[in-house]
C-alpha cells in the first residue's frame, strides 16, 4: 500500500457517526474519501460531507455520500485535507489543486483541521513548493506585475493545452516561485492587502493533527492549537 493510500485510510479512523465532515481535495485526500466511501457502504457510518472543490464533489457523490453546502451547516466537525508543504512550526502551503479559496473556507468553518500527507511534504521551512496566489481576471497582469516588482518570481499557472488554469470560481492562479519563506506571517498579510487578490495558499495556525505517511508507518503529530 503507498503512503498516501495509507494514511488516507488512517484519518477515516477519526471520522465517528452523525458528523459534518470537510472533505479535502487532492492526491491524499482523495483516498481519505475513498475509504469513507466504503465505511458508508460496508460498515454503514452516517456522515454528512462537505466537500472543498467540484472534483471531489463528483467522486463523493459517486460513492453515495450525503452532500450540504458550506452555508447549509452551522459548523463543520472535522476536515481532513492534503497539503503540499508543512513547516517545522506547522504553518502550510496549499492550493497545488487550484482549490485552497475553498478549502480555506471549509477549514474556518471547522472546529478540527487534519492533514494528511506523505513525508516529502515536511519541510524545515515553507517555500520551496510555489505559493499559489488566486486573483480576478480584470486586472490580474496589474497584480503580476507588482508581484514581479517585488522579486516574487510570479508565472501565471497554466494548463495542459497552455491556456491560463481557471478555479472553480473562474479565476487565475499566479504561483510564486520564492525558495524560502522567512515570514510567512508577514507575507500572508502583504497578499491579503493586495487589491485583485482574492486568496492565497498559506494556510497559518490552521491545523490541529498532521498524519504524516512514512515507511515504518502513519505518524501522528499534533500542533496544540
Amino acid at each position: 500500500m503507498e503512503l498516501k493510500q495509507a494514511v488516507g485510510i488512517k484519518a477515516a479512523e477519526y471520522i465517528k457517526d452523525g458528523m459534518i465532515v470537510g472533505l479535502g481535495t487532492g492526491s491524499t485526500a482523495y483516498y481519505f474519501v475513498e475509504e469513507i466511501g466504503r465505511r458508508m457502504k460496508e460498515e454503514g457510518l452516517q456522515i454528512v460531507g462537505v466537500t472543498t472543490s467540484n472534483r471531489t464533489q463528483q467522486q463523493a457523490e459517486g460513492l453515495g455520500i450525503p452532500l450540504k453546502s458550506v452555508d447549509d451547516v452551522e459548523r463543520i466537525d472535522v476536515t481532513v485535507d492534503g497539503a503540499d508543504e508543512i513547516s517545522d512550526d506547522f504553518q502550510g502551503i496549499k492550493g497545488g489543486g487550484g482549490a485552497h479559496l475553498y478549502e480555506k473556507i471549509v477549514a474556518d468553518a471547522s472546529e478540527r483541521v487534519i492533514w494528511i500527507v506523505d513525508e516529502s511534504k515536511m519541510v524545515t521551512k515553507l517555500g520551496a513548493f510555489p505559493l499559489p496566489v488566486e486573483v480576478v481576471k480584470y486586472g490580474s497582469k496589474q497584480v503580476f506585475k507588482r508581484l514581479e516588482e517585488k522579486g516574487y518570481h510570479p508565472v501565471f499557472r497554466t494548463q495542459e493545452d497552455q491556456t491560463l488554469y481557471l478555479t472553480d470560481e473562474g479565476n487565475y492562479i499566479i504561483d510564486l516561485h520564492l525558495g524560502v519563506i522567512e515570514n510567512p506571517v508577514a507575507m500572508g498579510a502583504e497578499l491579503d492587502q493586495m487589491v485583485g487578490v482574492v486568496e492565497h495558499g498559506l494556510f497559518l495556525n490552521r491545523v490541529h493533527t498532521v498524519l504524516i505517511g512514512t515507511s515504518d508507518g502513519v505518524i501522528t503529530k499534533e500542533a496544540n492549537r
